[in-house]
């Protein structure tokens, strides 16, 4: 087996503190982040550290990783969750640059039922962080 790479690394402790400080210096400035929810890709370090520290509270209380599988400078990271009583079950998809910045993460939910749920419980967070 691979070891982990210290991006991943960097990202699940992070995930397990819940706290968005140690964002910081995980995130490119250039960094893409992509919703199940938004069509549109979300551009920078500032929009994905708004939807990654959303994300810690709406899925950090009940957010377990199950499995990873690393490539080069990239890893997809296998999860559930339960948002307003309903399961998720969804991967993280993350690449990163030679400095170990992450430059993309892409996050892919299901079921319809539990995306649904998320899509409501992140929305409220985001206009709540406003």
């Amino acid at each position: 087996m691979t070891s982990r790479p210290e991006t991943v690394a960097a990202w699940h402790r992070v995930a397990a503190s819940r706290d968005p400080a140690g964002l910081a210096d995980l995130i490119a400035d250039d960094c893409v982040f992509r919703s199940p929810a938004v069509h549109t890709p979300q551009e920078g370090k500032a929009l994905t550290t708004a939807y990654l520290s959303a994300a810690m509270v709406v899925l950090g209380p009940t957010l377990t990783y199950l499995d990873e599988w690393y490539a080069d400078g990239s890893a997809v990271l296998e999860f559930e969750a339960v948002v307003a009583g309903r399961s998720v079950h969804g991967v993280d998809m993350l690449r990163w640059g030679a400095d170990g910045r992450l430059t993309s993460f892409t996050v892919m939910v299901r079921p319809l039922k539990g995306l649904g749920a998320l899509i409501e419980a992140m929305a409220a967070e985001l206009a709540g962080s406003a």
